[in-house]
């Protein structure tokens, strides 16, 4: 097993949690609130503009031209491909994508940013990799269980979404997972409990960050 699969394998509980959240399970019956699609776009708007700026921080940090264009590419994905899911919530929620922009992070989209910002900080590439992984790996096991559960048709809400995410993205987490186990042949053990402590922590996050849009998490004093 390698050092990715095991991970997974580690993670196996967390991610099964998140397919039976509240949030995907309205995902795949296609209800879910307007205000609950509101506050997910809003908070993941901001979300994923640190997701790539953390993705700047593995270029500056990378030694190799393919290791800078494996982030850069990333960062083109995040930013021309991965506003159509956006989208798709916005139009069935009856908002543009536009009035969606920002917002106040709310208290688990803060907690999940400030860790991978300070694993791309103070870590190596390896551990920003472990830090990044969950998010995409979650969302394409998301959209490809959906895809067999559901099977959607054009008429189904959020059709797109579960297209997007469950029909073609597999490339990416194979190309991180592969990265992630050369990496953690070449380091010390101590760095590879680093990197799947920070693996856990993200998948732990990605739920947290599932149950703040469907509970529309707020701060506890409001100013």
């Amino acid at each position: 097993m390698s050092f990715a699969q095991e991970l997974r394998r580690q993670a196996d509980p967390i991610f099964e949690a998140i397919y039976e959240h509240p949030f995907v399970r309205g995902i795949a019956s296609g209800e879910l609130q307007k205000e609950q699609l509101i506050h997910y776009v809003k908070q993941d708007f901001e979300y994923l503009n640190a997701f790539m700026r953390i993705y700047g921080i593995a270029i500056f940090k990378s030694s190799t031209r393919e290791e800078i264009e494996m982030f850069n590419e990333q960062i083109a994905f995040v930013l021309h491909s991965e506003v159509h899911p956006h989208n798709n919530f916005c139009q069935v929620a009856g908002v543009t994508y536009e009035e969606m922009q920002g917002f106040p992070l709310a208290p688990s989209a803060h907690h999940y940013i400030r860790h991978m910002l300070t694993v791309a900080h103070e870590g190596s590439l390896g551990e920003i990799v472990a830090a990044l992984l969950p998010c995409p790996w979650t969302y394409i096991e998301i959209g490809q269980r959906l895809l067999e559960e559901v099977k959607p048709k054009e008429s189904h809400p959020f059709y797109d979404w579960i297209y997007f995410y469950g029909g073609g993205m597999s490339d990416l987490t194979e190309r991180f997972c592969n990265y992630l186990d050369d990496w953690a042949a070449k380091v010390t053990e101590a760095e590879r409990a680093r990197m799947r402590e920070h693996y856990l922590l993200s998948c732990q996050l990605e739920y947290m960050f599932w149950d703040m849009a469907f509970k529309q998490q707020e701060w506890p004093v409001s100013l």
